[in-house]
């Protein structure tokens, strides 16, 4: 949730102050989806549905560290703002590297053992 919150802070100051709307809104989109993603997980009807939703959440992480980064290239963020948030996003990607690296492992071995 706090990565979200974050994200919706920094799309606000990027529509505000420096009228980014189109990146901003692919950022938006990005960036909350992680979380809510995750909650969905949470929910998962079967270990195949929770392993499905949190490769959403990676790849959607993933895509947000690319707007993050055109971001900075383009100006829109100085080197102070885009480290921050893109320190977090990275850490979140290797959260989620790990809980898919790990959900694909159990898939595999109920697979093997059923």
């Amino acid at each position: 949730m706090n990565f979200a919150i974050r994200i919706t802070n920094l799309c606000r100051f990027l529509i505000d102050e420096k009228h980014e709307h189109k990146i901003s809104d692919q950022l938006f989109r990005s960036g909350t989806s992680i979380g809510a993603n995750m909650a969905e997980a949470q929910c998962a009807i079967s270990k195949k549905d929770f392993a499905a939703k949190v490769y959403i959440s990676l790849k959607e992480c993933n895509e947000t560290l690319f707007w993050l980064t055109l971001l900075r290239k383009t100006g829109s963020l100085d080197s102070k703002q885009y480290q921050s948030i893109y320190d977090d996003c990275e850490e979140l990607k290797r959260l989620l590297v790990s809980i898919t690296k790990t959900s694909k492992y159990n898939l595999d071995n109920e697979i093997i053992n059923n």
